[in-house]
């Protein structure tokens, strides 16, 4: 009440002077604000609202009579902190630091560097620059991948190169129906998919395994490098006898089974597709079933790494050399399709 009447006082002059249609508009505004002011306790001003108290400051001498939500101090500070900013914008030293790498350039280095582990960056700068990508050797450096040991090559990229001499070797157990485990040795080629030796025993040794890799490789027919794990059974005296064979070991990191992964893989098989479906009695019996489901592996059995192709090539047999007949396989468990006349 008592603002109101200030206001009120304020007014008076203008209602006497002739301006009472004025006078009574600007009492409406101030009673507004002022419940206004009531209501909330600190108004929330933009930018601009700061902008326009401080310009108004400068044109109109009276301009602290009209404030109702803020206060002149709070103007007199905007004006100082607009000064501040000004001065410091203009006196900023510029940004330092190099420019930042794109990503169209990041990009391409940090694939080349992870696909080519052989490649530094003289090598990947020159093959950036033969692709139209312009940045300095020293920028390539700097996005390279920080390595802790020396560059090697990939697992992929080595069975890649030396698939066509490398043979790999892994041991799978048996459970049997009178509650004995065998151990089951298999020697597989990598470029067919072909095993080449199989056997099956209770007690494998070293000697016993030693004695496997000379079966599996008669007269001088060994391949030049020998895929393993670091299993106790490839003791002594089976480093002696591959040694004597002149092929050279490549052994897995421990507990890696991905590094062998064509022995992995075929293990899998035989075990999805032959093992899990048959009740192996002894010895005998293991040998016998396998023996089956690895002539149906080798002559029937497709395989998407050899172009959906069987180890042994199997010719594509045309329509007119009569219908399509099945022919059972491992007991039954698969069947071998050919064409045969009526």
């Amino acid at each position: 009440m008592v603002t109101l009447l200030l206001h009120l006082l304020r007014l008076l002059p203008m209602l006497c002077g002739g301006h009472r249609q004025v006078a009574l508009e600007n009492f409406a505004l101030r009673h507004q604000l002022a419940v206004y002011k009531k209501m909330v306790n600190r108004p929330k001003l933009l930018s601009s609202d700061r902008l326009f108290w401080v310009a108004l400051s400068r044109v109109w001498a009276g301009w602290r009579q009209a404030l109702v939500i803020v206060s002149p101090n709070t103007v007199l500070r905007w004006q100082r902190r607009r000064f501040r900013e000004y001065w410091a914008r203009l006196s900023a030293r510029p940004a330092a630091g190099r420019q930042r790498v794109s990503r169209q350039i990041r990009a391409p280095v940090v694939r080349m560097a992870q696909a080519n582990p052989l490649w530094g960056a003289p090598r990947i700068h020159g093959e950036l620059q033969k692709l139209g990508i312009d940045v300095a050797e020293r920028t390539v450096s700097r996005l390279l991948p920080k390595r802790r040991s020396p560059p090697s090559q990939t697992w992929r990229t080595f069975l890649t190169n030396h698939v066509r001499d490398l043979v790999a070797i892994d041991f799978f157990t048996v459970p049997t129906a009178r509650l004995r485990v065998l151990f089951v040795f298999v020697v597989l080629a990598h470029d067919r998919r072909r095993v080449l030796h199989f056997n099956v025993t209770e007690h494998p040794t070293a000697a016993w395994t030693a004695q496997q890799i000379v079966d599996a490789f008669p007269d001088d027919s060994a391949l030049s490098y020998l895929l393993r794990d670091r299993d106790a059974v490839y003791g002594h005296v089976f480093r002696q006898r591959v040694q004597g064979l002149g092929v050279g070991e490549v052994l897995t990191a421990p507990h890696s089974p991905w590094q062998n992964p064509f022995a992995e893989r075929l293990i899998g098989s035989i075990r999805r597709e032959c093992l899990n479906h048959v009740l192996v009695l002894g010895e005998r019996h293991l040998r016998r079933t396998l023996a089956r489901y690895f002539a149906y592996y080798h002559r029937a059995r497709t395989h998407l790494s050899l172009d959906k192709d069987a180890p042994h090539s199997r010719p594509i047999e045309s329509p007119e050399l009569g219908t399509i007949i099945p022919i059972p396989e491992v007991g039954g468990l698969h069947h071998r399709y050919v064409r045969r006349a009526a």
